[in-house]
């Protein structure tokens, strides 16, 4: 004798036996494919494939880690380099060193990380660029004046933390969701895959 199981879902057939289960609304892939990815991940990846996202962080982190070396080696040679340029103005080195690596990364973010996405309209793009850049330099001046004016933490190590460190990370991550969500925001369809 066989015995039939109760199939969640599933209905009884005029002769009793169950039927397969009613049909759900789920992502139809290829056998052994991936599932869909959901729609909010999609939008964050703006149609690119996660392996050319990936190529683009990298990219990013390429011209960041060098306007990085551009900003801390200015920021350091105007406050402790031979002469001390700005040995008693710590703000303004930075303001300094942030403008000059900013061109750096115009210049490799334009032309290498977002080449697919720059808009046809230099002057807007530029402008937005600009803009984010004010504030992330905001973000790396107010940590350093947060550390050097508030808390009293004048040396030179306790300067490069908050400029270089911790004003550092928050510009970055600011600066990254703003060139790819508001400033290199060009046609798709000529990105480099």
């Amino acid at each position: 004798m066989t015995t039939s199981r109760a199939v969640p879902g599933a209905r009884s057939s005029a002769l009793g036996e169950p039927t397969a289960a009613p049909a759900v609304d789920e992502p139809v892939t290829a056998q052994g494919a991936a599932p869909a990815a959901p729609g909010l991940m999609l939008r964050l990846l703006r149609g690119q494939s996660f392996s050319a996202w990936l190529l683009e962080v990298i990219r990013f982190c390429a011209v960041g880690g060098t306007a990085f070396v551009v900003d801390v080696g200015l920021f350091n040679l105007l406050r402790f380099g031979p002469g001390e340029l700005l040995g008693d103005k710590p703000l303004t080195a930075k303001v300094l060193s942030v403008a000059v690596s900013v061109l750096v990364a115009w210049m490799g973010n334009r032309y290498w990380t977002f080449a697919g996405n720059k808009r046809d309209s230099r002057g807007r793009e530029l402008t937005l660029f600009v803009a984010v850049n004010l504030g992330g330099m905001a973000i790396a001046v107010a940590s350093l004046a947060v550390s050097h004016y508030v808390l009293g933490l004048t040396s030179p190590l306790a300067d490069n933390i908050a400029a270089n460190g911790v004003g550092l990370v928050l510009g970055t991550a600011f600066r990254y969701v703003c060139y790819r969500y508001v400033v290199f925001t060009g046609d798709a369809g000529h990105r480099r895959r």
